[in-house]
């Protein structure tokens, strides 16, 4: 039997959470070493399975199968193309980050002999962490069903147990706010998760089994048939669990509230992370399982792609809070991920999946910075801001690189990956890749605005005594920005194991790039 390579991946940040979580209340300091160990040991096999990963091979690599309940057909079923291991790589890399940011996060919880809340939110993270690996893992649809719900667990408790506490108002209302946050965030996905169960029991009465790559097959060679209407309704399922994940509008509205309740590392691990299991589920499930329903939502879902691009955009340039801001500028990012999903274009997929990867890195060196602002001068309000430049240059500076990137300035990650999304669409559907076009306007209008009002101009006095960022705060920030750099320069690396995948998943709904046409003229000298 062969090394059990991804199994171990996602095990050593479970094991992890639980040595952490037991470890005693007196021991605070010792937590914290241990979940970060735990994240770069787990930063080192997700390492070693991009490295063994082989972009010309097999689609899914380093399988693995057990039969887990079989009575119903499900089995422990793991493997990853060149998608999953792209964003196994992205989970591993952030972690450690996250960890080191909310050194401190818990600390204030500490007073209290009855539990150990230290240990508990390094804990949740760790936890966190090991089911979103699983779930990129999972080629078994339940146990991906499984985890998809599993991980709104520790991520309830991370949000309302652990909330910001840079409030405006009384501790009362503070632990109201955080309370709503978390529960709205719960009744969503777990409305949406809902939906899905039917869909996954709908699918098993239909193809008799949960093996992804088992019901491709039976598909592709014909001994598999689904109605149209059952394909559809199936599709529409899966869909709108993954909508809510994502989050796409309409259904957005839970994430403003959760990445503005929750701390920042927490919020990062929202947005960064645990989003990403939405849009990568749609590539995945939605057009591996139903092609031809996923051909005919297109439309309407790039109606709604926009809309979330364009309308996200704008309310995030209308934002007086800071974390709301990043929030809804997600919003329209994951926008952008979702028109190149479903644009049935190489380039747009390729593009929509770096995108996941780059967005992750950019939220995450924003928001973070963003984060030890908050936590230094007390308040998320933009307006109590001003001149932070001039007390606080390496923060300024590092949040403006953060913002640059958000924006998709030519030269950092994100613009690699919101080119080709542009350029994929633009391919087959130019109104969409014309109105998309907007989001760009509207990012940089947001991103140098806030800029700005929080760091430009006269010092106010609440600012005048901020500290710089110190010598942890600079881990965190220096290497995320280094990654955005190389990515934005070089990102050879990421698209060479993503495009083999990407052509599996076009050759699952059966689509050809379009074939840009001749100009007349030059047809004519013909």
């Amino acid at each position: 039997m062969s090394f059990p390579l991804l199994t171990v991946t996602a095990a050593v940040p479970a094991v992890g959470a639980i040595l952490t979580a037991a470890v005693p209340a007196a021991r605070r300091t010792a937590a914290k070493w241990l979940a970060l160990l735990v994240s770069l040991a787990t930063l080192v096999l997700a390492a070693v399975v991009f490295v063994r990963f082989e972009p010309g091979g097999e689609r899914y690599q380093l399988t693995e199968s057990h039969s887990w309940i079989k009575d119903f057909g499900v089995r422990y079923e793991l493997g990853v193309d060149g998608i999953g291991v792209a964003l196994i790589a992205l989970t591993a890399l952030l972690i450690p980050f996250i960890v080191l940011a909310g050194w401190h996060d818990a600390d204030q919880e500490a007073s209290s002999k009855r539990w150990r809340p230290t240990q508990g939110f390094f804990a949740l993270i760790l936890m966190v962490e090991a089911m979103v690996i699983l779930s990129f893992e999972a080629t078994d649809v339940f146990l991906f069903y499984i985890l998809f719900e599993a991980m709104l667990i520790p991520m309830y408790f991370l949000i309302g147990g652990f909330g910001d506490r840079a409030h405006a108002g009384s501790d009362e209302n503070a632990a109201a706010q955080r309370s709503y946050a978390a529960v709205k965030f719960l009744l969503y996905n777990l409305a949406g998760g809902l939906v899905m169960l039917a869909a996954v029991i709908g699918l098993y009465v239909v193809a008799g089994n949960f093996s992804l790559t088992e019901i491709a097959e039976a598909r592709a060679n014909g001994s598999l048939e689904m109605a149209t209407s059952t394909e559809r309704w199936l599709f529409l399922g899966f869909f709108l669990a993954f909508a809510v994940k994502a989050p796409l509008w309409p259904l957005h509205t839970w994430l403003p509230n959760a990445m503005g309740e929750a701390t920042a590392p927490v919020a990062v691990l929202i947005t960064a992370v645990v989003d990403k299991v939405g849009t990568f589920a749609m590539l995945r499930f939605c057009l591996g399982l139903f092609p031809e329903a996923s051909k005919w939502a297109t439309p309407a879902i790039i109606v709604l792609a926009l809309i979330s691009i364009v309308y996200g955009a704008l309310l995030a340039v209308g934002q007086r809070d800071i974390k709301r801001l990043v929030a809804y500028a997600s919003i329209s990012h994951f926008g952008f991920i979702v028109l190149g999903i479903f644009a049935m274009t190489s380039q747009g997929q390729s593009g929509a999946t770096l995108y996941m990867v780059n967005h992750g890195i950019s939220t995450a060196a924003l928001m973070l910075v963003a984060g030890f602002l908050i936590s230094r001068r007390g308040s998320r309000l933009i307006a109590d801001y001003g001149g932070v430049q001039k007390v606080a240059p390496v923060l300024a500076g590092t949040f403006l690189i953060g913002g640059l990137a958000t924006l998709s300035l030519p030269g950092l990650a994100p613009f690699v990956s919101e080119f080709l999304v542009l350029v994929g669409t633009y391919a087959r559907y130019p109104v969409a890749g014309i109105i998309a076009t907007t989001g760009i306007v509207l990012a940089a209008l947001y991103t140098l605005v806030l800029y700005q009002r929080t760091m430009t101009g006269p010092v106010k006095e609440e600012v005048r005594s901020l500290p710089d960022l110190r010598a942890r705060e600079l881990a965190v920030v220096v290497p995320l920005i280094a990654v955005l750099i190389f990515l934005g320069v070089f990102p050879k690396p990421l698209t060479d194991v993503v495009n083999p995948a990407v052509r599996h998943t076009m050759s699952d709904v059966q689509q050809k790039d379009p074939q840009p046409s001749a100009p007349q003229n030059v047809e004519a000298a013909k």
